[in-house]
């Protein structure tokens, strides 16, 4: 029932936002340089990752406070996705607020993004290397706690990477916590609200998540994850945006030494849109990459448990 009312209000709350930012102009600037299909997708309502997280966030403090407290490791994991979720707000707030003005903006501050991610990577890695339970290895506080903080720094930039096409971060993101259900009480309201966020998401959408909505879910796979002993397996589940960041990289550092690109355009994605690939095709093969690797994840720890 809990999951459902995460279904029900996040599709109501995505709803609603839809409406209001259509009315007020907060719409999603669309790079001149991508796929030429992207062009129509200018002036979108973004932020869609508002809506998304409250409705989990909510449907979660409700049971808190029927069941008189919360686990701990739930604590933690909501407290890093809120936190890296504010972050992308901020992003997107400069964006939106700047975009009304008739400046052009790329959001916060690439320096300044990364600073406040190291922050709540930080006391993430902290908070986590005191809870974690096995089979994760643990090689002691001075060795985990950095090692979380740096799987959750790139699992919330390579989520982010990520979403770029219509309901593909989204079904990717579901199905990597898709393991975790049985673990994960809360992965469940999380993967109810995306499940009521992609009624408006899916080709074309009519709402964008932004780096509110990605920021947010890749944190919250990279902790649930985490926090539940399945670190190692983490990187498995999420191919996709492992791949995806990786494009990127190799992107700017072929393009740094040789001055040409090694892929058509980066992330990943965007390269098989310019080979004349449909948006649509390549979210549906990405979320089946990603279903192959996700089950693998599952039979690697199924052998550990």
């Amino acid at each position: 029932m809990t999951i459902l009312w995460s279904i029900l209000l996040s599709w109501f709350l995505v709803g609603l936002y839809g409406g209001l930012a259509r009315r007020n102009g907060w719409g999603q600037t669309v790079r001149t340089d991508g796929p030429s299909s992207h062009l129509s997708k200018s002036g979108t309502p973004n932020m869609g990752g508002v809506p998304l997280v409250l409705a989990f966030v909510i449907v979660w403090l409700a049971g808190v406070v029927t069941n008189g407290g919360a686990d701990t490791k739930e604590v933690i994991l909501m407290l890093a996705t809120l936190g890296m979720g504010a972050i992308g707000f901020l992003d997107d707030f400069i964006k939106v607020r700047d975009r009304q003005a008739g400046r052009a903006s790329d959001g916060l501050q690439a320096r300044y993004k990364l600073a406040l991610q190291f922050l709540v990577a930080l006391a993430f890695g902290v908070a986590a290397a005191k809870f974690v339970p096995l089979p994760a290895p643990q090689w002691g506080f001075w060795f985990d706690a950095p090692l979380y903080a740096v799987v959750l720094i790139a699992a919330v930039n390579a989520f982010n990477f990520t979403d770029g096409l219509d309901g593909l971060l989204g079904g990717v993101t579901l199905i990597v916590l898709l393991p975790m259900l049985a673990i994960s009480p809360v992965t469940g309201l999380i993967v109810g609200a995306i499940l009521g966020f992609l009624w408006y998401n899916f080709r074309p959408a009519s709402v964008f998540m932004g780096d509110t909505g990605s920021f947010a879910l890749g944190a919250a796979a990279a902790s649930v994850y985490i926090l539940y002993g399945w670190t190692w397996t983490f990187p498995v589940a999420a191919f996709i945006p492992v791949v995806e960041v990786l494009s990127v990289f190799i992107q700017v550092l072929v393009f740094r030494r040789t001055g040409k690109r090694f892929f058509k355009m980066a992330p990943l994605h965007h390269h098989f849109e310019k080979l004349g690939m449909l948006e649509e095709k390549v979210t549906a093969r990405f979320w089946l990459v990603s279903a192959l690797f996700t089950l693998l994840a599952w039979a690697i720890m199924n052998q550990q448990l």
